[in-house]
């Protein structure tokens, strides 16, 4: 049968300004959704000194770093960094087009979850265009591995996760996560899974300039006798996987529009998630370009047919 699908673009019906830190530089953050025009895609726009703009559109064409989070941009003078949380709380709403405006370098962390975003932005409304929306459907496997790492995308008919992963720390040990993705399976098991860390690590972090941010109300702490520090513990019992689900898909919005089929993972991250995008976009015989022949709000991806749209290459703009 396959899932539901939202047949027309959407934005959010009025603006809505957030506040917080930033997890790696520990600076105040002010985050403002804008409604965007149908075709606008998501839209990154970080203001500088002097009423500067830098501007980054949330395509897999423009991220840079992707060592502790996801990057947009290569200058740290200009980039904005840590976008993953936004962007999966953005494309499990199926939001499509969308201004983000942020003053300071890198998203608030809030409380390290996607959570706060989804409820922002349901508080505001999601509000429908009359342009057709667009997908990425998966005709072929393409598998890219890193040592013991490897992340694939599969045809299926519907948007699905399979992540998995394994840490050397037995309170963590073997994890997966496996499920369709809809807004309603979004926020309820996986919107509320926070990032989390080692204290092993963070004098480390600390000198190398990252995590001046972090602390126990932003993010899961696990301590060297591998317990969790944090006095309120876990808000599930594989709250580690399903925060790397969550990554996932924050970091796969970045294809430009949303991808029909199934995304794989085991040991993944940031670097592997990116690189499987980049590597499914490369090759234009493994996907091709749909949308719905009915003129319907809701449709299932059996009604989607390709369109011919040789112009339409969000992910490289």
């Amino acid at each position: 049968m396959g899932i539901e699908l939202l047949g027309f673009q959407t934005t959010i019906a009025n603006p809505i300004t957030l506040k917080g830190i930033g997890v790696h530089s520990g600076a105040e953050v002010e985050l403002t959704f804008q409604p965007a025009d149908a075709d606008a895609g998501i839209v990154f726009q970080r203001v500088l000194a002097g009423g500067r703009v830098s501007e980054f559109r949330a395509v897999s064409s423009q991220v840079g770093n992707t060592d502790l989070c996801t990057v947009l941009g290569l200058s740290p003078a200009t980039s904005i960094a840590t976008i993953e949380h936004v962007m999966a709380a953005v494309y499990a709403l199926g939001l499509d087009n969308l201004l983000i405006e942020v003053h300071g370098a890198e998203m608030p962390i809030m409380d390290g979850s996607s959570a706060p975003f989804i409820e922002a932005i349901e508080q505001t409304g999601i509000h429908s265009l009359t342009e057709k929306r667009r997908y990425i459907r998966i005709l072929k496997p393409v598998r890219i591995e890193s040592g013991a790492s490897w992340s694939e995308f599969t045809p299926y008919d519907g948007m699905r996760f399979e992540v998995e992963i394994d840490f050397d720390c037995p309170l963590i040990g073997r994890q997966a996560w496996k499920g369709d993705m809809t807004p309603s399976v979004f926020k309820r098991e996986l919107s509320r899974a926070r990032t989390f860390g080692f204290m092993r690590d963070v004098e480390r972090l600390w000198a190398g300039g990252f995590a001046l941010g972090s602390s126990l109300e932003n993010s899961v702490v696990i301590s060297d006798d591998n317990t969790v520090i944090n006095v309120e513990g876990l808000r599930y019992t594989d709250e580690f996987v399903r925060h790397k689900t969550l990554d996932a898909v924050g970091d796969l919005s970045l294809a430009g529009a949303p991808f029909l089929g199934c995304y794989r993972s085991y040991r993944g991250g940031h670097r592997m998630n990116a690189n499987a995008l980049k590597a499914l976009l490369s090759d234009p015989t493994a996907y091709e370009v749909v949308e719905t022949a009915t003129p319907r709000q809701r449709t299932r991806s059996r009604d989607m047919v390709a369109v011919a749209a040789p112009g339409f290459a969000p992910w490289s703009a």
